[in-house]
């Protein structure tokens, strides 16, 4: 959530950022600096009138000592009508608190001077490439072909047991997702992340704390019964351990890893681009989270960015790092950079990990808090990374590394899947 000290003191400086980010409903900045105002208002007005009955409520005993029963008595009918106007202006103030609450939660994060300009993913700049897209003989074919040539996946058993989108992977289809889990956990460990497993389902106040809520709850799957959701990444329930939590500066930084099933109701188009596994709606990712300093957050992002360079090098697959122009982010993210790996069979880049910075966005709406030397409650910075999404990964594995003798494996995938070749 924005800051309400910066909206107040700078709303222009908010509509403009806000407009890089292509929202439209700049007048909300204006009603919230409104009702702002009238909460400091209303703020003043019960200050004043809590310390004039306190005032009265002290001069009564003074004036019952005194054996002033008449001018006590006046005093005990100010103080009832002072409480009487303490009620209603607390009503009033929480009235006005909750609305600017209400409004101040629909605005997106602010995107970083950074961000590009644009609207559509093809407005997203390019930073840079690596790797070798590699020439596959005439007769190769897609990831779901191979994925039915090699048994790794039953899409239609998935589909009977639960619906479309739901695979059911098997044999050594299973064992890769095993071993890249493995690898992907083992390479963040070493880089000086802690390890978790966290519950799949979270209320709502955690989603709240990481902006799904209120912007993505179409795309959550909710359990009524118990009021909870089904987690769409690990990202929610490990950032949320330090909802409500008032840190130290030198517990700076905290690194986390974790590994988890991902849930999304996305509404996917027909045709090839969500075919097989680029587009699913349960999946399995690792994910990597920093809580730091405000002041070192950009550096740590770089070095986020870099980790998952490092990590998709490690896998030998071209790719690509794009930095997300305005009307590409997501609503809390301040600066994103997505990974794409190229698809040789399908001929297209596939999205498998977002790098953001949340600088104070998640954390102002969990209170994620820390007491600097000077003493004073800063907020916190989070930033988040997947590191990475399996589907897209494997799929990108299987068409690249396509060949006569079964798919060829990166090396550094070889000893957790125990085999070179898939065969």
């Amino acid at each position: 959530m924005l800051d309400i000290k910066l909206i107040r003191e700078n709303p222009d400086f908010v509509k403009e950022r806000l407009a890089h980010k292509q929202f439209k409903q700049l007048e909300l900045v204006d009603q919230i600096a409104s009702l702002d105002s009238q909460r400091r208002t209303l703020q003043q007005d019960l200050d004043n009138v809590l310390n004039q009955s306190n005032l009265a409520a002290k001069a009564i005993g003074g004036l019952m000592k005194e054996g002033n029963k008449e001018a006590a008595e006046a005093k005990k009918a100010e103080v009832a009508v002072l409480k009487d106007r303490e009620k209603l202006l607390k009503d009033e103030l929480t009235a006005v608190e909750q609305q600017q609450q209400d409004i101040a939660i629909q605005l997106p994060n602010l995107p970083a001077a950074l961000v590009p300009a644009g609207k559509t993913p093809e407005e997203n700049e390019v930073v840079r490439e690596g790797g070798t897209k590699p020439n596959l003989p005439a007769d190769a074919v897609p990831h779901w072909d191979l994925i039915k040539k090699f048994d790794l996946i039953d899409f239609e058993t998935g589909a009977k047991i639960t619906g479309s989108g739901f695979p059911l992977f098997k044999g050594k289809g299973a064992k890769l997702q095993r071993a890249l889990t493995s690898y992907f956990l083992d390479f963040n460990t070493a880089a000086g992340y802690v390890e978790y497993i966290p519950p799949y389902m979270v209320n709502a106040a955690s989603a709240y704390g990481t902006g799904q809520l209120p912007d993505k709850e179409g795309q959550m799957y909710y359990m009524p019964a118990d009021d909870l959701y089904m987690i769409p990444t690990a990202e929610v329930p490990v950032t949320n351990i330090y909802r409500d939590v008032v840190l130290k500066e030198t517990d700076f930084p905290i690194k986390m890893t974790a590994y988890s099933q991902c849930f999304r109701r996305e509404a996917g188009s027909f045709g090839a681009q969500v075919r097989g596994l680029n587009r699913v709606h349960q999946f399995e990712k690792v994910e990597i989270i920093q809580i730091v300093h405000p002041d070192q957050s950009h550096t740590v992002l770089d070095e986020m960015v870099a980790h998952v360079e490092k990590l998709v090098q490690s896998l030998e697959l071209p790719y690509r790092i794009l930095r997300l122009c305005g009307g590409d982010m997501g609503f809390a993210s301040a600066i994103t950079y997505d990974f794409e790996v190229w698809s040789a069979a399908q001929q297209r880049w596939l999205e498998v990990s977002s790098v953001s910075n949340f600088e104070t966005f998640q954390a102002n709406r969990m209170k994620c808090r820390f007491k600097g030397d000077n003493g004073k409650t800063q907020i916190a910075h989070t930033l988040n990374g997947s590191s990475m999404a399996l589907p897209r990964i494997m799929a990108a594995l299987l068409e690249n590394n396509q060949s006569d003798s079964g798919i060829h494996l990166p090396k550094a995938l070889q000893p957790y899947f125990g085999a070179p070749f898939i065969d």
